[in-house]
């Protein structure tokens, strides 16, 4: 089972709304979800929470180290309550994966993520999971940086929230360690909207005729 949900983003005001902060968001709705509270905790560098479950504790983590040192916290929690890196999910943002979809993966590449770059050094290993939350590219790679620290137009953002909505369905898979299970609802996408009906062919108003009636025979 996941015992480890940690959530990337950068601390501060300024960019709480910005993209590169969508798994902070992803956890903050987690952490209602469970009924959960996150709080600072010095010891590992950012604001955390545990969720004692029939299965066992869980703990849902927000590194305020900024991104690029998201594993100093990440490592520092995981090793002191022995949680392996294949019980760790990660949420980031993810440039190559359109608002409003995401994507779940195990193990790979950083795929040039600063966050995610730090926690494999950390952990010493790529082998966790993540949860790629889709916020699209800018389409020129030079821009990527100022993209990812910029507020998301409002369709994007309310198409990145229905997904952080829908995704969260997928926890109780994740709590459970059905991976398989959890991995088809978030691939399968938000529902396609269903075609409209066509109209129904007007009634006509003019009168129809009456055919004459032959007369009827003497009895």
């Amino acid at each position: 089972m996941i015992r480890l949900f940690v959530g990337l983003g950068n601390p501060g005001p300024e960019y709480e709304a910005t993209r590169h902060n969508a798994g902070f968001w992803w956890v903050d709705a987690l952490a209602a979800r469970l009924g959960a509270r996150l709080q600072s905790e010095r010891s590992y560098h950012g604001h955390v929470a545990r969720v004692n479950l029939p299965a066992g504790p869980v703990w849902l983590l927000e590194p305020m180290t900024y991104m690029n040192r998201s594993g100093q916290s990440v490592a520092a929690l995981a090793r002191f309550f022995k949680i392996a890196p294949e019980q760790i999910l990660v949420v980031h943002d993810e440039l190559d994966v359109p608002p409003g979809q995401a994507k779940v993966k195990f193990g790979g590449g950083s795929g040039g993520h600063n966050g995610l770059k730090d926690i494999h050094a950390q952990l010493g290993t790529a082998d966790y999971w993540r949860l790629r939350l889709g916020i699209g590219h800018p389409g020129v790679r030079a821009e990527v940086v100022d993209y990812v620290l910029r507020k998301p137009a409002p369709e994007h953002r309310d198409a990145i929230e229905a997904c952080i909505r829908r995704t969260l369905e997928a926890s109780d898979w994740l709590l459970a360690g059905d991976m398989a299970r959890a991995t088809a609802l978030i691939h399968a996408g938000p529902p396609r909207p269903k075609p409209p009906r066509p109209p129904k062919p007007a009634a006509s108003s003019a009168a129809v005729p009456v055919p004459p009636q032959p007369p009827e025979e003497p009895s």
